[in-house]
């Protein structure tokens, strides 16, 4: 069993206030997720987020193939992190932890996802050829966009790495 990771830094020059107000809030998924993806909120996302909350949407990742995906909000600690996991999706396995800390001029953004490809060696073979650069992709978006709301700081060491753990 092969368990993915993917490692994303951003640094953004707003507070930990504003950036916490915008990515704890699951609304605003739809904003910094490229439209291809068909991304929409079913149920869920109607309160602050708080651990136990379950959320589900709808994605088209491949294909336009819609699927449903429902997250649940483990973790929350205010203003530093919080984690969601996949219980039902398009991933055998997703955990995606969000770490928010202040740095001079404004704050960096971590994500650390680990996830496996359902599907066995299928799958494993799939990962380099489709979901890797999907997921890069969807995370380069997801910066850009991040920069054309908040602005931009220079970027950190770490900017975008899939590996096998």
């Amino acid at each position: 069993m092969k368990i993915y990771s993917l490692h994303r830094k951003q640094n953004l020059p707003i507070s930990v206030d504003e950036a916490w107000e915008f990515l704890s809030n699951p609304k605003n998924l739809k904003t910094i997720t490229p439209d291809y993806m068909g991304f929409e909120i079913l149920s869920g996302a109607d309160r602050p987020m708080y651990a136990g909350q379950i959320i589900e949407y709808i994605v088209t990742p491949v294909l336009g193939i819609k699927t449903k995906w429902v997250t649940e909000i483990t973790h929350v600690i205010d203003k530093q992190y919080f984690v969601d996991e996949q219980r039902f999706g398009p991933y055998a396995l997703w955990h995606h932890k969000h770490f928010i800390k202040e740095i001079e001029g404004g704050v960096e953004m971590e994500d650390i996802i680990h996830y496996k490809i359902p599907f066995g060696i299928l799958g494993q073979l799939m990962h380099p050829m489709v979901v890797a650069p999907k997921l890069n992709e969807i995370f380069e978006y997801r910066t850009k966009k991040l920069n054309e709301l908040f602005g931009n700081m220079p970027e950190p060491k770490i900017k975008s790495k899939v590996k096998v753990a």
